[in-house]
């Protein structure tokens, strides 16, 4: 028997179905959607309170520990903000998978040949960029 198949309040909510991913996306929204660092308190609230507080703060800590998210004390508990751009935490995700991987250059190669010839011109001109940039 699935969570599909129970009936009544022992039904798990959409939001608890979501993946690991998914939830750790709605947390780095709720905190780019904040007007500054904030509780986790707080975001339990946004996140429409079906997620434990237990839930959110293992979230935040997996985001900590991906440097998606930093803390400072305040009193008793932390306050947290995004650490960066969300191109900048994708490029943190590429190159964690890249350095998992024993053959880089097949890799790359393989995600080279998988570009739209607009990606592969935008790369070409980031790369030509990078090689004449001034004291490298």
């Amino acid at each position: 028997m699935t969570a599909h198949d129970v009936p009544g309040p022992h039904r798990e909510s959409p939001l608890l179905r979501r993946g690991q991913g998914e939830l750790e996306a709605l947390v780095l929204s709720a905190l780019r959607a904040a007007p500054g660092p904030v509780t986790a308190v707080w975001l339990q609230e946004r996140l429409g309170g079906d997620l434990a507080y237990s839930t959110v703060m293992t979230i935040l800590s997996r985001l900590l520990a991906k440097q998606a998210v930093t803390r400072e004390r305040a009193g008793r508990a932390y306050l947290w903000r995004p650490a960066a751009e969300v191109s900048r935490l994708a490029a943190l995700r590429m190159r964690r998978v890249l350095d998992g991987q024993p053959d880089r250059e097949a890799v790359l190669a393989s995600f080279v040949d998988t570009l739209s010839p607009d990606d592969e011109r935008v790369l070409r001109h980031l790369l030509g960029s990078a090689e004449s940039a001034p004291g490298e």
